[in-house]
């Protein structure tokens, strides 16, 4: 996925160039090989729009997750801020799973992947 807040495009970037690279940053290996297929644009609820890609590999497997920091102020307001994952789990799941673990703007982004062919 591309996050207009923080997994912004550089300057001269593709929204396929910026996911692949957020992948690696995010998820700690390079995004697998394959042919990408776009998905689309999503609104979130918060009014941000993320593009997402996807690409079969059946045999890619990540051990472990070793995911970029992000600097986070907590509590909110307190002028404190720590460093923290950006992503602190990620794994596989089947459809059905994914959606009951994913926020709801991302729930449209799971019925495109469902209905491509």
């Amino acid at each position: 996925m591309v996050d207009p807040e923080g997994g912004r495009s550089r300057r001269g970037e593709d929204t396929l160039a910026t996911a692949l690279r957020e992948f690696g940053e995010e998820i700690g290996v390079p995004a697998p090989g394959g042919t990408p297929e776009l998905l689309g644009d999503f609104r979130q609820a918060s009014g941000k729009v993320v593009t997402v890609w996807t690409l079969d590999a059946p045999d890619f497997v990540v051990e472990v997750v070793r995911s970029n920091t992000v600097s986070l102020e907590l509590p909110r307001g307190s002028g404190r801020s720590v460093e923290v994952p950006e992503v602190d789990d990620a794994r596989w799941v089947p459809l059905a799973e994914a959606r009951e673990l994913v926020v709801a703007g991302q729930v449209a982004a799971l019925d495109a992947l469902a209905h491509r062919g």
